[in-house]
């Protein structure tokens, strides 16, 4: 639901200094968002690859990662089945719907989506979006304790959401839970955004070490959970 095609991304990226991108397209449930469904993915990865293809022929060292931003349903199910998922570089799971329940069913429901052998990041954890939003009520400390336990990386959104926030960022450090910072661009001049997860990586004391897309690429892809 960008603005821009994956590979105007790629080439903004790239002149960034950036090494690689990650596409996290919605899933079908987020309609509003033209959510892609199984066959419009793989669309989208048949599209990643002529991309990289490209790129290659060209000399160009620039690599463009298949992933998704896959919904989270309410009994903590996903909205791709394990099928697709497992096809893909990276995947990332988020909540957007029933923000509402309680704070033990929103635990368990995030829980569940995290122990599935797939997912490899929860995407902007508590929910909140700054000055328009408030969190939905969660136990971090189990959020944090279930991803020491799966694997699972947790997301520092560098958008208006600043989703985990520098408490929680700390707490992960503290954990040995790793974070990855993300964009979270719907446009090539999105990616100014990042200077913010960065900012918010500093204030949670996290460091190199704690972030996995500060390290290189191939380091990167080795520690997740596929």
């Amino acid at each position: 639901d960008g603005a821009n095609s994956i590979e105007e991304m790629a080439r903004e990226a790239m002149k960034r200094g950036l090494e690689y991108i990650l596409i996290t397209d919605h899933t079908k449930r987020l309609a509003m968002t033209h959510g892609l469904d199984e066959k419009r993915i793989v669309q989208q990865m048949k599209e990643i690859d002529k991309i990289n293809q490209g790129f290659r022929v060209k000399g160009i060292g620039f690599r463009v990662l298949k992933g998704t931003e896959c919904d989270i349903l309410k009994d903590g199910s996903l909205d791709l089945p394990d099928e697709i998922l497992k096809k893909l570089d990276i995947v990332g799971a988020s909540v957007h719907s029933n923000f509402n329940l309680s704070k033990k069913e929103q635990t368990e429901r995030i829980k569940r989506a995290m122990k599935n052998p797939h997912v490899d990041i929860l995407f902007h954890p508590t929910g909140r979006v700054v000055q328009r939003r408030e969190p939905y009520e969660l136990d971090m400390e189990e959020i944090i304790k279930t991803a020491k336990e799966t694997g699972t990386v947790l997301e520092i959104n560098s958008s208006d959401r600043l989703d985990l926030k520098d408490q929680h960022i700390r707490m992960c450090v503290e954990a040995g839970v790793k974070m990855a910072i993300d964009s979270d661009a719907h446009h090539a001049s999105q990616f100014d955004f990042l200077e913010f997860g960065i900012a918010q990586a500093r204030r949670g004391w996290a460091t190199k070490n704690d972030i996995i897309n500060a390290w290189p690429l191939e380091k990167m892809l080795k520690m997740l959970k596929k």
